[in-house]
């Protein structure tokens, strides 16, 4: 008998739906026409045993007990899952071959392994067991994986990975979490501080955000534009508007971002160049060409869809777990990869079609689609695992999908219409002036082909994710000639002789950061990087998944909402007394992202094979001595005063029953 191990049920039945009929279900299992049999896990059957039960004298929290470090890992069942293991145990005892059908990604890797590995399946069973990756449970694309099934010694390496990441969260966890909690005792603070790799970066994001708004003051800064005109100047002549670059001789009277703060300085430029004539020095005419932006990946669609319709990450994931799981309308949502196998493309005219048939809005833009058209997405070498987010040949009838369901559907096939159409081309060109001595340049930006743009009405919205960061610093008022639609300018060449009409200051206000929002936290998060200053740590979160990864985001937001360490404010996501009071009482290091960079360089490093288990654990050992230390070291002052609220838990509309034990992995 082949036994076929699912991560959750709504796998293992796609699996069972193409294989030989009859079927016959049995407990926690399916059995199939020619004898063999499809089981599955429900999420993480297993987990980390809590501290005593390694020794019982570690319920007690005490920082003597500190770093606790078991000699010897033990997983223990989850109480709600004890039933599925034991029909697991039964089958992996009459089974001669076992299929692994985890999800395609690191943590699905694990999650299979490590109930193989529990329930001590024989070296030998072990040695032959295959890899199924599926990340498409419509019929078709389950029959093609099962045809390209792989041998799951090849991700051993994903395996180890995953579970050094498992390990070094608990002891990070476990340990500055007691410690923590502890110094917060002898303060007066009476809750848990739970500390997490993750988590607690996370916060410190939020808390410096909101520090960083307290503490601005808003500052004056001036801009001088000089109104144009081709001389001799007529009332018929088009205008257009330059803007004034200060010279080197301007720094004392401007800031370290180049904006200038004086306003005599600015109203001197314009009584200088009102009236005055000016010379064209150099005009450059750049082709620009903008390709459509890839489809999506779980964190894109996410932002996106928090900027659209002010959804939270959570509520994006659970949507998308049911257009994957209960109605199979589009790919494996869990992904953070944006390309697509370039043999995907030959399903582009049914997926199209399919589209159509879906979603009445987008069939103008299927109907324009050329799929012949084969551009950046389609790239195998940028393709592992699985691929982006898009959607799939099933449809349904009308009104099955919640409001949701359909924006997200609606979103993801747009993405991926965007995919056959041509670029968005434009010509910029950029004119250098003199006036009065001074240096003034203009702009202008001419489209030549909307392309991929007409999808949007010809508007091109928002399309391409934003940064998330939120400005730094805008403007609050802008003047006439930079308000409406952009500038055009006259066609102009090198030699010509303009006429100044006038000169105007222009008076803007830096403005504080923005607070953070679902979006723009969750953008963050995957640019990480930003918010890094050493070099060589940027260097390698810009290459890694960011902070958390594309299934855990989620849910470590609403684990800092649980433990009352976040806040919202409207749309705005701010930190609680709790929450500030503890990333200002913790070692700073725990607080930033460098630890994670310099975990996902060496948990890379082994998936790759360039470096081992030994190597990872054996580097956090050390530093885990050293941040107790120093966490013990002081008293969290910042804490004393603050009462510990209880936890709080947001309700949602409807539960979603997509591997909710997977998803409290998220904690650590």
């Amino acid at each position: 008998m082949k036994l076929y191990i699912a991560e959750k049920p709504s796998l293992g039945r796609a699996i069972a739906d193409v294989l030989p009929k009859p079927h016959r279900r049995g407990d926690g299992c399916i059995w199939v026409g020619d004898g063999d049999c499809v089981s599955w896990c429900v999420g993480h059957l297993l987990e980390q045993v809590e501290p005593d039960v390694y020794k019982p004298q570690y319920k007690k929290w005490a920082v003597q007990d500190l770093p606790i470090i078991p000699e010897q890992w033990q997983l223990a069942p989850k109480a709600s899952s004890r039933k599925q293991l034991a029909v697991l145990r039964k089958l992996l005892k009459q089974a001669q071959s076992i299929v692994h059908a985890g999800d395609p990604d690191r943590e699905g890797q694990l999650l299979v392994d490590e109930v193989i590995n529990y329930l001590k399946v024989s070296k030998t069973k072990k040695a032959t067991v295959q890899r199924l990756l599926i990340n498409d449970l419509n019929p078709a694309a389950v029959r093609k994986a099962l045809a390209n099934l792989r041998d799951n010694r090849d991700f051993i390496p994903l395996s180890t990975s995953a579970l050094a990441r498992s390990r070094a969260d608990w002891l990070y966890g476990i340990n500055l979490t007691r410690a923590s909690t502890l110094q917060g005792r002898k303060v007066g603070y009476d809750g848990v501080l739970s500390v997490g790799r993750v988590q607690t970066p996370l916060l410190g994001l939020v808390v410096r955000r909101d520090q960083a708004i307290k503490d601005f003051v808003s500052k004056p800064f001036y801009e001088v534009l000089a109104h144009l005109q081709l001389a001799p100047a007529t009332e018929s002549a088009a205008t257009f508007h330059a803007k004034w670059q200060p010279s080197e001789a301007c720094q004392p009277q401007m800031d370290e971002e180049g904006r200038v703060l004086s306003r005599a300085l600015a109203e001197n430029v314009v009584r200088r160049i009102s009236g005055q004539s000016a010379e064209v020095k150099a005009v450059q005419h750049k082709p620009g060409r903008q390709a459509p932006p890839l489809p999506y990946s779980l964190s894109a669609l996410q932002i996106d869809a928090g900027k659209r319709f002010a959804m939270s990450a959570q509520q994006v994931l659970d949507g998308c777990q049911s257009l994957y799981e209960k109605h199979k309308l589009i790919t494996y949502p869990r992904s953070g990869c944006r390309y697509l196998p370039r043999e995907h493309h030959r399903q582009a005219k049914d997926v199209l079609a399919a589209i159509g048939d879906m979603a009445d809005k987008l069939q103008g833009a299927v109907k324009g689609a050329d799929c012949t058209l084969k551009g950046k997405a389609w790239n195998d070498a940028k393709v592992s695992a699985h691929h982006a987010i898009i959607p799939t040949l099933k449809t349904l009838p009308a009104g099955r999908l919640s409001g949701s369901e359909a924006k997200l559907y609606e979103l993801i096939a747009r993405r991926y219409i965007l995919q056959f159409y041509p670029p968005h081309t434009f010509t910029t060109t950029s004119i250098d002036i003199a006036i009065a001595g001074g240096h003034f340049s203009a702009t202008a930006k001419c489209v030549k082909e909307l392309g991929w743009k007409a999808v949007f009405g010809g508007d091109g919205r928002k399309n391409v994710e934003q940064s998330g960061a939120g400005p730094e610093h805008s403007t609050k008022r802008t003047s006439k000639a930079e308000r409406g639609n952009p500038q055009s300018l006259p066609p102009l060449k090198v030699g010509d002789i303009l006429q100044c009409l006038k000169g105007e200051c222009v008076e803007k206000q830096t403005q504080a950061p923005s607070a953070f929002t679902d979006a723009t936290l969750l953008a963050a998060m995957t640019g990480i990087a930003r918010f890094v200053t050493d070099s060589e740590v940027r260097k390698v979160l810009k290459e890694s998944d960011g902070l958390g990864t594309e299934a855990t985001r989620a849910g470590i937001i609403e684990l800092l909402f649980r433990r009352n360490f976040l806040q919202r404010q409207g749309k705005q996501i701010r930190a609680t007394a709790a929450g500030c009071g503890l990333i200002n009482s913790l070692p700073r290091s725990t607080t930033l992202p460098d630890m994670t960079a310099r975990w996902e360089s060496l948990l890379n490093g082994i998936v790759e094979e360039q470096a081992s288990y030994a190597d990872f654990m054996g580097s956090l050992i050390p530093s885990l001595h050293s941040l107790i230390a120093e966490s013990c070291a002081s008293l969290p002052l910042a804490l004393k005063g603050v009462k510990c609220a209880k936890p709080t838990y947001r309700k949602r509309r409807k539960k979603v029953a997509v591997g909710g034990a997977r998803r409290k992995k998220a904690a650590a």
